[in-house]
């Protein structure tokens, strides 16, 4: 994979805490909404926005169309006193789709699927879930996206989008991408191909 140069700091927000996460149930393209951590969650990463950038009004907005995104989105706004909805949504930035597993635990499909998973374990870029996509296929999803950044943006998504996004940029390598954990409530602050947590 030829890295992509983003000429633009890009800011990852993924979407507050939902009862699917708390359950460690996959969601994929579930369109499951936030709890009441989920909602707190939004909140800190409003607060650590403002901390971040103080012009934070001048960036760009963009968000996943999924319930959770877009709530976490819109409590962002509204902390930060900006006008709820007038963001752009883009239906590439939706999670991972985990096809027939979804709605299940790690743990259920271990069970109920040992060499399927197995073979995940051994590839997670590039296994494709029963009816789902890999992480190679969420990343060339997302790249134009990227691609499109036309300036200092804010995106609103899922952990599988973050993680796509630091193997596009060269961040980590696509293996690694796939296992890394992407926090709620923390912005994930992508300079060339340097991502910090804040």
């Amino acid at each position: 994979m030829v890295p992509l140069t983003l000429p633009h700091r890009l800011i990852l927000v993924r979407h507050g805490e939902t009862d699917w996460n708390r359950e460690g149930r996959l969601q994929g393209g579930q369109d499951i909404p936030l709890n009441p951590l989920g909602r707190e969650q939004a909140t800190e990463a409003a607060g650590r926005l403002k901390a971040l950038e103080p012009g934070f009004g001048g960036l760009d907005y963009i968000c996943s169309p999924m319930q959770r995104a877009r709530e976490t989105m819109d409590i962002l706004r509204r902390e930060l006193d900006m006008a709820a909805g007038e963001y752009r949504i883009d239906d590439r930035l939706k999670e991972l789709t985990f096809g027939s597993w979804e709605g299940f635990t790690w743990r259920d499909i271990r069970k109920a699927e040992r060499e399927q998973a197995g073979l995940r374990e051994r590839d997670k870029w590039g296994f494709v879930p029963p009816g789902g996509e890999s992480y190679r296929m969420l990343a060339e999803r997302v790249r134009p996206v990227l691609e499109g950044l036309t300036r200092e943006t804010v995106i609103v998504s899922h952990g599988g989008v973050a993680r796509a996004v630091l193997a596009l940029v060269g961040a980590v390598s696509p293996q690694k991408a796939s296992m890394v954990e992407i926090w709620q409530g923390k912005l994930l602050v992508v300079r060339g191909d340097k991502a910090d947590w804040l």
